[in-house]
């Protein structure tokens, strides 16, 4: 199973936020720069999150984002689901007909067998497991330039 990139991009805003001490959130402009990303992908990531409740953002001096307590304990496999959406891998039904094999096709439902495998494995790790060592010092010396 291949994720989208906007997936691929939520996660490491997650996994950076993750590493953030308390008194020093990051803005989104910050955490697109050390994700080497535009802003604009960035600020759109991080509303879904937002929304999910994963990540907090607060205005003002001081202000910044914030990775929730809820953030750091969710399941990287409920968080995945969330963020790509219920579709199946392969889609059936597209198009202007269905497709011809559709009542003696064994492909469908292997496909989403290994999809729940997929996700099932991914359903016992934490976003605090994500960044324990070796990757948490990494993520916290990532510094880099936007591509707008």
């Amino acid at each position: 199973m291949r994720l989208t990139k906007f997936t691929d991009l939520a996660l490491r805003a997650v996994m950076r936020l993750a590493v953030t001490g308390t008194n020093e959130p990051l803005t989104t402009r910050e955490v697109a720069e050390a994700m080497t990303v535009p802003y604009t992908h960035m600020a759109k990531a991080i509303a879904r999150l937002q929304h999910l409740g994963v990540v907090e953002a607060r205005r003002g001096r001081g202000g910044g984002l914030a990775l929730t307590e809820a953030g750091r304990r969710t399941s990287v496999g409920h968080l995945v689901r969330e963020l790509e959406g219920d579709g199946e891998v392969v889609a059936c039904e597209s198009g202007d007909a269905p497709c011809p094999l559709r009542g003696a096709c064994r492909l469908r439902r292997a496909l989403r067998d290994a999809q729940n495998a997929f996700y099932a494995t991914l359903d016992p790790l934490t976003v605090d497991d994500l960044v324990a060592s070796p990757a948490g010092p990494v993520l916290i010396g990532l510094v880099g330039r936007a591509r707008d």
